[in-house]
């Protein structure tokens, strides 16, 4: 999803707003906003039902839109595959270049043939090119000689000749096949690398003519083809002059091919072997030797390009979609990363073409086609997707018009041609087949989701990025290789085979606590043609990508087979040493187990059982060269301020951490519950704080001689009664009665409890006036308000009411916007919370992340806790990948991801906080409509900026009529967006402690605050564990402290007294900093009678007016004298 770019406009007036996010901005219009939000509602139901009425069409009356979702993605389908196609008019240099190319190698001279040693004396002396043999090299007494004759035929192939290329960031490649002719090879040239070699000799003379030709400046390199060491190719670069083709964006690969007939189709089936030893050569049966699928495979490959480019076109010729389904799965497997070579996953465009080609022939039930030849090209694109995900190759391979072929188990896919002989997933390894198939999976899920942007999903965001793709990533040296002979001999070569190894190490030994293990092998560069070989840089790593269980992923105990099982208990033992032991546990089974103690805390469990792999399967070496990048972003999270070390040693990030407060609240919900001496009975008690949601950005920990400074809300709902006051300030007193009776209640039944009444919003009788403070012994700090029905009926009647004044009526429309989001939305928000971080466990530090992260920046008192949730939310409800995030780090990168392309100022926020069940059309529509009708009503988005809705707030403005306003919504989106660049360029030495640090030269001044007035660094308060006993008991007997923020209560004054002119930011967890930007209205202004303000005059303009503009300096000024000990200085931005 790319924002569009906006014009810029004129800020619109600022807001004031209040620390604690209390609605006295909108004080004087709340009836305003009650007004437009009802004329909202019905517009939304309006269109809500003409747009049921229009879909109340037959089936017979669809137009072929309806294969798509919707008629826009259709249109957007139709827009990529224009954007995306290569343009034919820049490619005119690079068809120059082709053509300087073909006349150039047409007239290169024949060479009698000539041994390998001669050959090779030949290149050394008389030119600078050498030959660049494939390992292993051929010796120089071989039987067989090297020679060159014109080539058969030169054509253009690949994506290019098919018109199906796509743009991208990289450049389009452009394949030059040239086809060698029958009469340098012979019969037996397909065994033992004969072909291979003679194929290098002949590319060496291609490039010596290429390099040597006077007339052309091209820039020459070798390199390998798809990454296969067996078939190196020549890559042209643009020269100078007439050669320069860069304009183009491409670059020309010349390759080389075969003549289809040249060996037999059976020869170089993927049960034969053709890499044999001495003692195989003797042997008369094939039965015997090991099978070499990708060597012959990479054979029939050049046997067949041409066999190949005919198959596809014909393909297009007879399916009208086909081509644009090509383009579709390029865009498709581009964006997941997957590409031809073998360190992309081996499956690219070319293998895309090929699936939909054959599927479109047979694969299907009784030979029957997967595909239909009238399908569109999204059928088809979507069709092969659900053939991917449906589809093992590996427990059942597909042979289509290969009846004569016997394909043997094996690891590797196979998805056999019968009529040109090849597995066309013959460079697909088991890791990245699995990739694969799980893509699909996730894409075809992305379509069943209603909230999710389908099109943006499947074919504009980009999963490249392993830090949002994978919760743990390894990176292993790769020269550190100990391969099998079974895959020495099928010509794999020693980087692929470490991969192989390394994939079956930590796949038998990790088992369920990983679901998939990914591997890139590191590209293989380009060489200069004047080396014969490849220099390989000892840096080179290869990166294994775990995607986690979260649930197993750090168990500490692993069961084995039982004791009984013979021979699984020594395969078990074989594998794990002498790491394994036999248990008996508490059910009587005797187990072969593992353990795994947590001695050190900055070392997880998974990283535990990865190294101790590593080190056992892989080599001491390879152990001693990885590294092992975890999360390091739970370190970041704040944690309460606790005296006991011991209870700081407990301490786990997670949902851990609040189990104590979760207990101590279902004690105090059976303590009221079983309250007697009350006038009415309990019908509710409810939760409403992040703390009892698991989402508070500090774990609270409890510890009896400091309590947790920030109390957990709780409300209490009594049974209805006909004795509840008619009057709302009448109301408000009964509740101080009942809740000083519950708090007298309470003490005189656990002991050392304390109750303490409090007051609030003490200038405004229509809100809530009074709760009561509920510590107990331990530690634990609840706040308990009354809930009652009756106040929204009084409330609502008093803005109906034509008898009240207009000042009334607005206060009485903003105590219904409060009541709503205070007694009706934040319980049940945080209901859906708590069952949210169960179903998904990393929920909940993700959410503190986030909320860390907008602390850190100094916007968390502007953004609402509840909207950071829900967008946290969404990233594990409605991920973009398909599949939610498994661990910390892709969840929050992720979610910044979100934030930074979002345009909130177009696009609604629907987040479905359901567990189970899914949202209908109908429920999203009409949240649609109402954001259409929101900003029909406010197109400048003074009211409301962001709009969140969700199943249990449809209205979307219950936790952003409070703000941000548009000046703090974009800054959000501007932060979000660096930091995703930032994690984006760093890529895999991402340091994540650098998005966590504010930048200050964007604020107008500066304030500076004392540290004894500040909490420590991420949040934790500076405490000292009291020495003496009697300290101690002190220190508990004292709490007339507990919620007492002075930092807060001075930003909370600045901003009623300069809130219209001075915008504050600063950092509700602890910081030590705060700032401020002046609003753009009290800049210079022609002078009138009541500025609301403290002015300067300024000098006067040629108009004759008087201009001036706000005090700057006094204003300063008197925040300094209001702060007084707290400050430390106040830097001014010049």
């Amino acid at each position: 999803m790319v924002p569009p770019a906006y014009k810029k406009r004129k800020r619109s007036p600022l807001p004031s707003h209040n620390g604690d996010r209390e609605p006295s901005h909108i004080q004087d219009s709340g009836a305003l906003f009650e007004q437009q939000s009802k004329v909202a509602d019905k517009m939304a139901s309006t269109r809500s039902s003409l747009a049921a009425q229009n879909d109340t069409r037959s089936p017979s009356t669809l137009t072929p839109c309806s294969i798509y979702h919707s008629n826009l993605f259709q249109l957007q389908v139709d827009e990529l595959l224009l954007k995306v196609r290569s343009h034919e008019g820049r490619m005119a240099n690079a068809e120059n270049a082709l053509r300087k190319l073909k006349t150039i190698i047409e007239r290169i001279p024949n060479r009698e043939p000539r041994s390998i040693l001669q050959a090779e004396r030949e290149q050394h002396e008389s030119h600078t090119v050498r030959i660049p043999f494939p390992n292993p090299q051929p010796k120089t007494d071989a039987k067989f000689t090297l020679a060159y004759s014109k080539p058969a035929n030169i054509n253009v192939v690949g994506s290019y000749a098919r018109k199906t290329a796509i743009q991208t960031e990289d450049q389009l490649g452009i394949d030059l096949a040239v086809t060698m002719p029958l009469s340098i090879f012979q019969d037996k040239d397909y065994l033992n690398y004969r072909y291979f070699h003679k194929r290098a000799y002949y590319l060496a003379c291609l490039a010596t003519a290429i390099e040597e030709a006077e007339e052309c400046t091209f820039v020459i390199k070798y390199m390998y083809q798809h990454g296969n060491h067996l078939q190196p190719v020549i890559n042209v670069s643009p020269g100078t002059g007439d050669d320069d083709f860069s304009r183009s964006n491409c670059q020309i690969s010349i390759v080389l091919a075969a003549n289809g007939a040249m060996f037999p189709m059976s020869k170089t089936l993927p049960d034969k072997n053709c890499v044999r030893t001495k003692t195989e050569e003797a042997n008369t049966s094939d039965s015997l030797a090991i099978p070499t699928p990708f060597y012959n495979a990479s054979l029939r490959s050049e046997c067949s390009s041409l066999a190949y480019l005919k198959f596809l076109h014909g393909a297009s010729l007879q399916s009208i979609g086909f081509a644009n389904a090509c383009v579709l799965g390029s865009v498709w497997l581009r964006q997941r990363g997957m590409r031809a070579s073998l360190s992309g996953g081996g499956f690219g465009a070319f293998e895309w073409a090929c699936m939909m080609a054959l599927l479109l022939q047979g694969g299907g039930h009784k030979g029957k086609p997967v595909l239909s030849k009238g399908y569109s090209s999204y059928q088809l694109f979507k069709a092969t997707l659900k053939f991917l995900a449906m589809t093992d190759l590996v427990a059942k391979p597909l042979l289509i018009k290969a009846e004569f072929v016997d394909v043997t188990a094996s690891e590797h896919p196979v998805l056999f041609d019968g009529a040109r002989g090849m597995n066309i997933l013959y460079k697909m390894t088991p890791w990245s087949y699995a990739m694969l198939r799980h893509d699909a999976r996730s894409t075809l899920d992305l379509f069943d989701d209603p909230l999710s942007d389908h099109f943006h999903a499947c074919f504009i965001a980009s999963f490249n990025d392993p830090k949002q793709k994978f919760g743990s990533i390894i990176l292993l040296p790769l020269r550190q290789i100990r391969p099998s002979a079974s895959r020495t001999t099928d010509a794999i070569s020693e980087g692929m085979a470490f991969c192989g190894q390394a994939y079956q190490a930590l796949k038998t030994g990790l088992g369920d606590r990983v679901s998939l293990i990914d591997i890139k092998p590191p590209e293989k560069p380009a060489w200069s043609p004047m080396n014969s070989k490849q220099h390989t840089t000892r840096t080179s790593r290869i990166q294994v990508g775990l995607l986690l269980n979260p649930e197993q992923s750090n168990r500490t105990v692993d069961r084995g087979p039982s004791a009984e099982d013979k021979e699984k208990a020594a395969a078990f033992r074989k594998f794990w040493g002498e790491k394994a032991e036999l248990r008996r546990f508490k059910d009587g089974s005797i187990q072969e187990s593992l353990i795994w103690p947590q001695k050190d805390p900055q070392k997880t469990v998974l990283e535990q059982v990865v190294t101790y792999i590593i080190r056992r399967h892989l080599g001491e070496e390879a152990f001693s060269g990885s590294n092992f990048i975890r999360e390091p972003l739970e370190c970041l999270l704040p944690y309460q301020s606790i005296t006991s070390a011991e209870a700081r040693a407990v301490h786990q990030p997670g949902m851990t951490g609040f189990e104590p407060l979760m207990t101590a609240f279902e004690i105090l919900e059976k303590a009221i519950r079983s309250l007697k001496g009350l006038p009415l009975q309990i019908r509710q008690i409810s939760p409403a704080h992040p703390q009892l949601c698991y989402t508070s950005t500090r774990v609270p920990i409890l510890n009896p001689s400091q309590c947790q400074m920030d109390p957990a809300n709780v409300h209490v709902q009594f049974e209805g009664s006909n004795r509840w006051p008619d009057v709302i300030e009448a109301v408000q007193r009964t509740k101080i009665a009942f809740l000083l009776k519950m708090g007298e209640i309470l003490e005189e039944a656990t002991p050392n409890l304390s109750a303490r009444l409090g007051l609030e919003n003490t200038d405004r009788k229509m809100l809530n006036n009074a709760f009561v403070d509920i510590i107990y012994p331990s530690g634990a700090f609840f706040r308990l308000r009354v809930h009652q029905e009756g106040e929204l009926h009084l409330l609502e009647r008093t803005l109906r009411d034509g008898s009240h004044t207009q000042a009334g009526r607005d206060e009485a429309g903003s105590a219904i916007s409060t009541y709503k989001r205070n007694f009706v939305h934040a319980p049940l928000h945080t209901q859906a919370l708590r069952n949210l971080s169960t179903r998904f466990p990393l929920l909940s530090p993700c959410i503190r992340l986030m909320k860390t992260w907008l602390d850190s920046h100094l916007l968390s008192t502007h953004i609402s806790d509840e909207l950071i949730e829900l967008l946290t939310i969404r990233t594990f409800k409605h991920p973009v990948p398909g599949y939610p995030p498994d661990g910390t780090m892709p969840a929050f990168l992720r979610t910044l991801a979100f934030v930074a392309k979002w345009d909130w100022r177009s696009e609604p926020l629907i987040v479905d906080c359901s567990k189970e069940e899914k949202m209908d059309s109908k429920a999203i529509n009409d949240i649609q409509f109402r954001f259409e009708a929101l900003r029909k009503l406010d197109p400048a988005r003074n009211r409301v900026a962001i709009f969140a809705a969700s199943n249990i707030d449809p209205k979307g403005v219950t936790w952003t009529e409070l703000g941000p306003p548009n000046m703090i919504a974009a800054r959000f989106t501007s932060l979000a967006r660096a930091a995703t660049a930032l994690a984006k360029e760093q890529g895999l030495a991402f340091e994540p402690e650098a998005l966590f640090v504010p930048s200050m030269t964007d604020y107008d001044f500066v304030i500076y605050l004392a540290p004894k007035f500040t909490m420590g660094q991420h949040g934790a308060e500076k405490a000292v564990e009291p020495v003496f006993k009697n300290l101690q008991t002190r220190t508990q007997e004292d709490r007339s402290r507990l919620g007492f923020n002075p930092v807060r209560m001075y930003v909370d004054e600045l901003r009623k007294l300069y809130g219209n002119n001075v915008v504050f930011f600063y950092n509700s967890q602890g910081g030590s900093v705060i700032a401020g930007l002046w609003n753009p209205q009290t800049g210079p202004r022609p002078w009138r009678i009541g500025v609301p303000y403290n002015t300067t005059p300024l000098a006067s303009s040629g108009d004759g007016e008087d201009y001036v503009s706000i005090n700057k300096h006094t204003t300063l000024h008197d925040i300094a004298r209001l702060g007084g000990d707290m400050l430390l200085r106040i830097e001014v931005k010049q």
